[in-house]
């Protein structure tokens, strides 16, 4: 049998990267989610649709005959831009905190030697430019900007208390922002990139477009596919604290739109308006990660330019489609 692995929340963006990248390293892959990827097929060997608030999901989640997996990547849970996470915050708080605590648990009953968990760059403070870069260690004394970053940190330290009870090899990446072809692109949930690339995308040359806050703040974005290599790097690794997942790369919103106007080959101006901004600059450490022999592949230049050419094709895709229904 080969080895197993299960990949909760394989129906989303990231997840569904992931489970590619297993089969292509010879896993059997078991993807569980609510729903079935937006964007794609699944390559998963086996998968269930399963609501991990019900802890009788999470014990059919890691069931696998008489066989346990050898690693388990709990992505699950609700995700979003600063939009979504600031209008839903009793909502991502209670519904991410119940199902990591209800897969912690399954996972302890199915003797689970390897866990992943995906936490978030949200756990840290809002800095000034003037500060030095933040390390792992420097999420305490604990002072996240929103509640998704205290439910965050308050899994990662389920996790660890997992670890330290029942020996198992916990492991902990706090992203950045993750973008690529198949990231949400619309609707709130998308982070400011993707709703950059898609205003862009419908505007016309020389149209101006409302971007939220004053274009100041700071932003670090991970290719999906890099963020991927990430979190395999840190699984096999023997790092049980959490590592900071994240590019040299810093930029301003007011600069991404820029950026983004360029590839798509128009003049944009962008119409700051009030709106959910998020933290206004953040600086952290990629010393752990880059120990562990990861760096970025791809240039935020380059992701851009692929993440713009796909969601340019989906929006114009989706506008056909509303035309066509009139």
């Amino acid at each position: 049998m080969r080895d197993i692995a299960v990949v909760c929340g394989a129906g989303g963006f990231i997840g569904n990267y992931l489970v590619n990248r297993l089969k292509s390293d010879g896993y059997w892959v078991r993807g569980v989610d609510v729903r079935f990827p937006a964007h794609g097929e699944t390559a998963a060997d086996d998968y269930l649709l399963l609501d991990l608030q019900d802890p009788i999901d999470c014990a059919r989640a890691l069931r696998i005959g008489n066989y346990s997996p050898k690693e388990v990547y709990q992505l699950a849970g609700k995700m979003g831009g600063i939009e979504f996470i600031e209008s839903e915050e009793y909502s991502v708080l209670t519904t991410n905190a119940l199902i990591n605590l209800n897969m912690i648990s399954a996972a302890a009953t199915a003797h689970v030697s390897r866990y992943f968990f995906p936490s978030s760059v949200a756990v840290y403070r809002d800095m000034s430019r003037m500060e030095p870069e933040l390390r792992e260690d420097s999420a305490y004394p604990a002072m996240p900007d929103n509640d998704f970053g205290w439910e965050k940190l308050f899994s990662e330290r389920v996790v660890s208390a997992f670890q330290k009870r029942f020996g198992a090899n916990t492991r902990i990446g706090r992203f950045q922002n993750c973008y690529g072809p198949g990231n949400e692109w619309k609707g709130g949930r998308e982070n400011s990139l993707a709703a950059l690339c898609r205003k862009i995308a419908l505007a016309n040359d020389g149209d101006t477009i409302n971007v939220f806050g004053n274009g100041t703040a700071v932003r670090n974005f991970v290719f999906v596919e890099d963020a991927v290599d990430a979190i395999i790097a840190i699984m096999r690794s023997d790092v049980g604290a959490p590592v900071n997942i994240g590019t040299c790369e810093y930029i301003t919103i007011n600069e991404l739109v820029q950026v983004i106007a360029k590839i798509a080959g128009k003049t944009i101006k962008p119409r700051f308006t009030g709106g959910p901004t998020g933290v206004q600059y953040r600086r952290f450490s990629s010393e752990q990660i880059e120990a562990l022999g990861w760096k970025a592949k791809t240039s935020l230049q380059e992701g851009i330019r692929l993440t713009y050419d796909w969601i340019r094709l989906e929006a114009l895709e989706e506008a056909r489609r509303q035309i066509s229904d009139i």
